[in-house]
């Protein structure tokens, strides 16, 4: 199996990870379909116009010594995409850069995607 080279400067990694994402007119909770320091990209039940400013909040799930525990990421991000699902006229897919993270949160994130990375490199 060959291993696609991530050209991203910022590296990510499919997972599901809670996130709340919020303006003055919602509050939606789902969770990420891939993440990285830069940004995430997740399903909403609601059309969200591009360029929203929004509030997220994170739980990422750290495992350290056989012990999970989630640690919180909060930071403010904007939409740069917006897909409908065309399976699912309800469904969206939401494209979210990050504009305002702490560098220990952006740390927090690139923890998490190595401690996946590693994983996922060993499969074969």
């Amino acid at each position: 199996m060959q291993q696609v080279q991530e050209r991203r400067r910022h590296p990510r990694v499919s997972r599901n990870i809670p996130l709340k994402i919020s303006s003055g007119e919602f509050d939606i909770v789902t969770e990420t379909e891939n993440i990285s320091g830069a940004g995430a990209y997740c399903r909403s039940d609601r059309y969200i116009e591009p360029m929203t400013k929004l509030k997220i909040v994170i739980l990422l799930p750290i495992k350290q010594r056989n012990k999970v525990s989630t640690r919180k990421v909060e930071c403010t991000g904007v939409v740069v995409r917006t897909e409908n699902i065309l399976s699912d006229p309800n469904t969206f897919k939401i494209a979210i850069f990050f504009t305002d993270i702490s560098s220990k949160d952006t740390q927090k994130i690139s923890d998490y995607i190595h401690q996946h990375l590693s994983k996922e490199n060993l499969v074969s």
